[in-house]
């Protein structure tokens, strides 16, 4: 089959004939239909994880599938040939720019059924990430101040819309050509950053989600309340992101060291700070799957690149061109 690898960290993403993956008595086949880009694509390819998670190669990249299955395991019960499905398959086993996946069945749902497979490909990962985020992390409801910090993008778009969903009140930062997406999708305050210092203006949060680092991250820890929390998804990591991949415990000290400046300014304003990197979730993305056929949620979707253009599609996500949602890789 076709696929696209890279042969080593840092290496060029480039097409290949790989081998169709072989089905195991958990897993199902799929034909992949469509797959999106992430951002955790290109940290992935350049390492960024490489003491915790031991890929092979050549490694097929990506990271989101909406497909139909072509083959189930021997002991799954819950899929059968030609189901419509969609996932983020778990880490060490990912690889969806390719013609064929083999995925855990665990980690799987049905597509939700008003969606093309073009836009189920978009959701998986920024839908799990934004259920984790403020549902098990963040403990969201009627009346929590929710800041993401770049709402226009993938996950953004997304954490906007299920906080609303949860009653949340939700600030954003955007540009100024995304004002008006970030306000369709919810947003009750949109800060834009190429004209106010969101510092300004945003007090009191009980959770922020930072995916600009550096500075920004620094800067989100004091327009959060007292006990508030800040979720970091591009780092630091710290000890738990090293707990929650099972890693040896060097690697929470580690983790630890890397994070000390962060969690150092937190306590120092009364707030705590924590590496977020999202799991995979079958039964998580069955339940997202009604939200988005209740239109509570939608997909936002920025460019589709054909399946033969897959390094171009990565390449437009790398050099920040996206305005506004993900990019979305499609079989025709």
């Amino acid at each position: 089959m076709k696929a696209f690898v890279i042969d080593n960290y840092k290496s060029p993403v480039h097409a290949a004939e790989m081998p169709v993956p072989v089905a195991g008595p958990h897993d199902v086949l799929v034909k992949v239909v469509a797959a999106s880009v992430n951002p955790l694509d290109t940290l992935v390819r350049n390492g960024q994880f490489k003491q915790v998670l031991r890929y092979r190669f050549p490694l097929i990249l990506g990271h989101d599938v909406a497909g139909i299955v072509t083959e189930v395991g021997s002991a799954v019960t819950e899929f059968a040939i030609g189901d419509e499905v969609y996932s983020r398959p778990r880490d060490l086993r990912i690889g969806t720019f390719a013609e064929f996946i083999a995925i855990d069945a665990s980690d799987v749902a049905h597509k939700p059924s008003n969606l093309t497979f073009e836009e189920a490909a978009a959701v998986p990962l920024v839908a799990l990430a934004a259920w984790q985020i403020l549902v098990e992390k963040g403990h969201v409801g009627p009346g929590s101040k929710v800041l993401v910090h770049a709402g226009a993008g993938g996950l953004g778009s997304t954490v906007i819309q299920l906080a609303k969903y949860l009653g949340a009140h939700v600030a954003t930062t955007a540009g100024t050509h995304s004002t008006e997406l970030v306000t369709s999708l919810g947003a009750d305050v949109v800060v834009d950053y190429t004209t106010t210092d969101f510092t300004d203006v945003l007090s009191d949060y009980d959770l922020a989600i930072d995916a600009v680092g550096g500075d920004n991250l620094l800067k989100t820890l004091t327009v959060l309340k007292p006990g508030g929390l800040a979720l970091g998804v591009t780092g630091p990591p710290d000890a738990g992101f090293a707990k929650q991949l099972g890693a040896p415990a060097l690697f929470a000290i580690v983790f630890s060291l890397l994070s000390r400046k962060v969690r150092k300014q937190a306590k120092k304003h009364g707030v705590d700070y924590s590496f977020f990197f999202m799991q995979a979730d079958g039964p998580q993305l069955c339940n997202l799957a009604r939200l988005y056929e209740n239109g509570n949620l939608r997909p936002v979707i920025d460019t589709t690149y054909p399946f033969a253009q897959t390094v171009e599609a990565i390449n437009y996500v790398d050099a920040g061109k996206t305005s506004g949602g993900k990019v979305v890789i499609a079989h025709n």
